[in-house]
């Protein structure tokens, strides 16, 4: 697999780019080096930026994020987040797995991901009894990042409840400022495990991608370019979407390769993983 110094080269090629926020654009508190820089470079040749991200949180929480970072609004054009998709279903009741449920959920997650629920898209309550269905957002405080062990007695609590799980972020861990955590995903495989009806919104599941496309204008997918660290996701999700990736080293590629891995090893990783980027890429810069 080749392996890109920076994005200059392809620029031309495409007229949308979708980027994946953790691991890519930023380390979960600041922008990567050479990112800002090119992000200006594309957006003066006239290029659409998107951010998608399985963060759980909808987009203007997300947009909060990125002002906190210091990343200028003018550095891109929109964001989808899976908080984001979440909150439109939980609102518009359409889809047929939510259809058939009401609105009180319990909810495992930081209050940080409140957002998801704002506007009365849903209704928390604390008894699983009481529920109908589980919102699962996340590690919290309480039970920490490093694992989803002390989850299982909770979770538990609302299997036997007969609930179905929301997963906001399919998403299993996520790099954050060097260091790996648990995510929604990650909690999500432990209801599998008991058995439990799971609904994961947001990569890989090509319908993420709908609003996506729409907040790129009418650019046609053989001219957008979508660039991840996760393999699971970020490619997955652009290959069944029909849109041409490029794969970051950096987020959970770089943690789980190295500085400095070889086109051949990265090569097989992907073809175990069922992917086909177009080449892997060092970082995102010019």
């Amino acid at each position: 697999m080749q392996i890109l110094e920076g994005i200059s080269g392809l620029a031309d090629r495409y007229d949308g780019y979708v980027l994946d926020l953790w691991g890519v654009v930023h380390d979960g508190r600041k922008p990567y080096p050479g990112v800002p820089e090119a992000l200006a470079a594309l957006k003066a040749r006239g290029k659409r930026i998107v951010f998608l991200t399985n963060a759980p949180r909808r987009a203007w929480f997300v947009q909060g994020m990125l002002d906190r970072m210091g990343l200028d609004r003018g550095l891109y054009d929109g964001i989808m987040s899976s908080g984001e998709a979440s909150w439109r279903l939980m609102k518009e009741r359409k889809h047929p797995w939510l259809a058939r449920l009401g609105r009180r959920v319990v909810h495992i997650g930081p209050e940080r991901d409140l957002s998801v629920v704002e506007e009365d898209a849903a209704e928390i309550v604390a008894d699983p009894t009481k529920a109908d269905f589980l919102l699962n957002t996340g590690p919290d405080a309480d039970g920490g990042t490093k694992s989803a062990e002390p989850y299982r007695a909770a979770l538990r609590a609302c299997f036997d409840a007969g609930l179905p799980m929301l997963c906001v972020n399919p998403d299993r861990h996520v790099m954050v400022a060097g260091e790996r955590v648990i995510c929604a995903g990650a909690l999500a495989d432990v209801y599998r495990e008991f058995g439990g009806d799971v609904l994961e919104i947001g990569k890989p599941d090509p319908a993420i991608y709908e609003p996506v496309m729409e907040l790129l204008g009418t650019i046609p997918k053989a001219r957008v370019l979508a660039i991840g660290d996760s393999p699971h996701t970020d490619l997955a999700g652009a290959q069944a979407t029909g849109i041409d990736a490029l794969w970051a080293l950096t987020g959970l590629a770089g943690e789980a390769h190295g500085a400095d891995p070889s086109g051949e090893a990265l090569a097989a990783v992907a073809v175990a993983e069922k992917v086909a980027p177009l080449a892997a890429l060092k970082r995102l810069r010019w």
